[in-house]
Protein backbone atom coordinates (compact mmCIF):
# COMPACT_ATOMS: atom_id res chain seq x y z
CA UNK A 1 0.00 0.00 0.00
CA UNK A 2 1.55 3.16 -0.93
CA UNK A 3 1.91 5.98 1.89
CA UNK A 4 -0.24 8.42 -0.11
CA UNK A 5 -2.87 6.25 -0.50
CA UNK A 6 -5.67 6.07 2.65
CA UNK A 7 -8.30 2.60 2.59
CA UNK A 8 -11.49 3.07 1.84
CA UNK A 9 -13.04 2.81 5.78
CA UNK A 10 -10.95 5.54 6.85
CA UNK A 11 -12.12 9.34 6.41
CA UNK A 12 -9.26 11.87 4.62
CA UNK A 13 -9.99 15.20 2.98
CA UNK A 14 -6.95 14.67 0.22
CA UNK A 15 -7.22 18.23 -0.22
CA UNK A 16 -6.82 20.23 3.13
CA UNK A 17 -4.58 16.60 4.11
CA UNK A 18 -6.58 15.76 7.55
CA UNK A 19 -9.00 12.91 8.57
CA UNK A 20 -13.01 15.36 8.99
CA UNK A 21 -15.19 12.17 9.77
CA UNK A 22 -16.07 14.50 12.86
CA UNK A 23 -17.23 16.94 10.31
CA UNK A 24 -19.61 15.13 7.88
CA UNK A 25 -22.98 15.54 8.53
CA UNK A 26 -23.50 11.65 7.92
CA UNK A 27 -22.34 8.43 9.68
CA UNK A 28 -18.79 7.65 8.58
CA UNK A 29 -18.07 4.63 10.56
CA UNK A 30 -18.84 0.90 9.85
CA UNK A 31 -21.14 1.35 12.62
CA UNK A 32 -23.03 3.98 11.69
CA UNK A 33 -26.77 4.12 10.75
CA UNK A 34 -27.85 2.67 6.78
CA UNK A 35 -28.57 5.66 4.82
CA UNK A 36 -31.97 5.21 2.97
CA UNK A 37 -33.89 7.44 1.31
CA UNK A 38 -37.62 7.67 2.34
CA UNK A 39 -40.50 6.66 -0.43
CA UNK A 40 -41.96 9.89 -1.34
CA UNK A 41 -44.78 8.31 -4.17
CA UNK A 42 -47.44 9.06 -1.94
CA UNK A 43 -46.51 12.52 -0.84
CA UNK A 44 -46.48 13.35 -4.46
CA UNK A 45 -49.57 11.91 -4.94
CA UNK A 46 -51.39 13.40 -2.25
CA UNK A 47 -49.95 16.47 -3.07
CA UNK A 48 -50.58 16.25 -7.00
CA UNK A 49 -54.30 15.59 -5.82
CA UNK A 50 -54.69 18.29 -4.02
CA UNK A 51 -52.83 21.26 -6.35
CA UNK A 52 -55.06 19.46 -9.14
CA UNK A 53 -57.74 20.05 -7.15
CA UNK A 54 -57.07 23.46 -6.11
CA UNK A 55 -56.04 24.86 -9.43
CA UNK A 56 -59.83 23.16 -10.89
CA UNK A 57 -61.71 25.23 -8.52
CA UNK A 58 -60.52 28.25 -8.96
CA UNK A 59 -60.38 27.88 -13.33
CA UNK A 60 -64.22 27.18 -11.95
CA UNK A 61 -64.02 30.51 -10.00
CA UNK A 62 -62.48 32.28 -13.16
CA UNK A 63 -64.68 30.82 -15.56
CA UNK A 64 -68.14 31.38 -14.02
CA UNK A 65 -66.87 34.86 -13.43
CA UNK A 66 -65.85 35.33 -17.13
CA UNK A 67 -69.13 33.90 -18.13
CA UNK A 68 -71.24 36.62 -15.83
CA UNK A 69 -68.52 39.46 -17.46
CA UNK A 70 -69.57 38.18 -21.21
CA UNK A 71 -73.33 37.74 -20.55
CA UNK A 72 -72.82 41.60 -18.97
CA UNK A 73 -70.58 42.77 -21.81
CA UNK A 74 -73.71 41.22 -24.59
CA UNK A 75 -76.62 42.67 -22.29
CA UNK A 76 -74.85 46.06 -22.43
CA UNK A 77 -73.68 46.10 -25.85
CA UNK A 78 -77.97 45.39 -26.65
CA UNK A 79 -78.87 48.21 -24.55
CA UNK A 80 -76.82 50.97 -25.70
CA UNK A 81 -77.13 49.64 -29.74
CA UNK A 82 -80.94 50.19 -29.05
CA UNK A 83 -82.55 54.22 -29.88
CA UNK A 84 -83.42 56.26 -26.93
CA UNK A 85 -83.81 59.72 -27.61
CA UNK A 86 -82.62 60.61 -24.06
CA UNK A 87 -79.47 61.26 -22.09
CA UNK A 88 -79.77 58.51 -19.42
CA UNK A 89 -79.77 59.29 -15.73
CA UNK A 90 -77.38 57.18 -13.71
CA UNK A 91 -79.61 55.86 -10.78
CA UNK A 92 -82.29 55.62 -12.84
CA UNK A 93 -84.29 52.80 -14.19
CA UNK A 94 -85.49 52.37 -17.75
CA UNK A 95 -87.18 49.71 -20.02
CA UNK A 96 -85.90 47.91 -22.77
CA UNK A 97 -88.54 46.53 -25.32
CA UNK A 98 -88.29 45.66 -29.08
CA UNK A 99 -90.90 47.00 -31.94
CA UNK A 100 -92.73 44.81 -34.17
CA UNK A 101 -89.31 45.15 -36.89
CA UNK A 102 -87.03 43.67 -34.56
CA UNK A 103 -85.37 46.64 -33.63
CA UNK A 104 -85.31 47.36 -29.56
CA UNK A 105 -85.52 50.44 -27.85
CA UNK A 106 -85.20 52.06 -24.19
CA UNK A 107 -88.40 54.01 -22.80
CA UNK A 108 -89.03 55.58 -19.10
CA UNK A 109 -92.30 54.03 -19.91
CA UNK A 110 -93.51 51.22 -17.61
CA UNK A 111 -94.09 47.82 -19.05
CA UNK A 112 -97.96 48.41 -17.57
CA UNK A 113 -98.28 51.27 -20.16
CA UNK A 114 -96.98 50.04 -23.44
CA UNK A 115 -97.80 47.78 -25.83
CA UNK A 116 -94.23 46.31 -27.25
CA UNK A 117 -92.59 43.19 -26.23
CA UNK A 118 -91.18 44.19 -23.07
CA UNK A 119 -87.37 42.68 -22.71
CA UNK A 120 -86.46 43.82 -19.18
CA UNK A 121 -85.99 46.50 -16.89
CA UNK A 122 -82.66 47.84 -16.40
CA UNK A 123 -80.59 50.27 -14.08
CA UNK A 124 -77.66 52.49 -15.06
CA UNK A 125 -75.22 51.99 -12.30
CA UNK A 126 -72.23 54.89 -11.24
CA UNK A 127 -69.87 53.08 -13.93
CA UNK A 128 -72.17 53.61 -16.92
CA UNK A 129 -72.66 50.08 -16.91
CA UNK A 130 -76.43 48.70 -16.99
CA UNK A 131 -77.63 46.63 -14.48
CA UNK A 132 -80.93 43.84 -14.92
CA UNK A 133 -83.15 44.52 -12.38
Amino acid sequence: MSAKKKPDNVVFNSETQTYDASLKSYGTNVGAPVITTTETTAWKNRSINRANKQVQARFSELKAAYDKMMADYELNTLIYNSSFNFEPIVGEVYHLYRRENESTFLSLIAPEHCNFQFLGSFYLNADQIWERQ
